[in-house]
């Protein structure tokens, strides 16, 4: 059992930055790989970005490639999404997720879910 608390999210103008932060907490959550996904009001939830147990592979949305940049301190047990140049599309609750080390970009391969932080972009 993994536990995962976000934070960061918050409003934003277009073009501004943010950065999220997952804590994941309980048993061995350096086995875990963790993604980043959002939810608009009234659409699905989509995948932003992932990062491997190590930190040293991840993938991204094509949407957010080139904007985006999710890390991980296995230290503090915390994954990172910085986003820059947000867009007012982008407004949504983000959530983190945990799964087994090979999660893909589907979100029924994640097992642990957190509450999620809203980002909301003002254009």
């Amino acid at each position: 059992q993994v536990q995962l608390v976000e934070s960061g999210g918050g409003l934003v103008q277009a073009g501004d930055s943010l950065r999220l932060s997952c804590v994941v907490s309980g048993h061995n959550p350096r086995n875990y790989a963790v993604a980043w996904f959002r939810q608009a009001l009234g659409k699905e939830r989509e995948f932003v970005a992932l990062i491997n147990t190590r930190g040293d592979s991840t993938m991204y949305a094509d949407p957010v490639q080139g904007r985006f940049a999710i890390s991980r301190d296995n230290a503090k047990d915390t994954v990172y999404l910085q986003m820059n140049d947000l867009r007012p599309e982008e407004s949504a609750v983000y959530y983190c997720a945990a799964g087994a080390p090979h999660s893909t970009t589907y979100k029924l391969t994640y097992d642990y879910w957190g509450q999620g932080t809203q980002v909301t972009v003002s254009s």
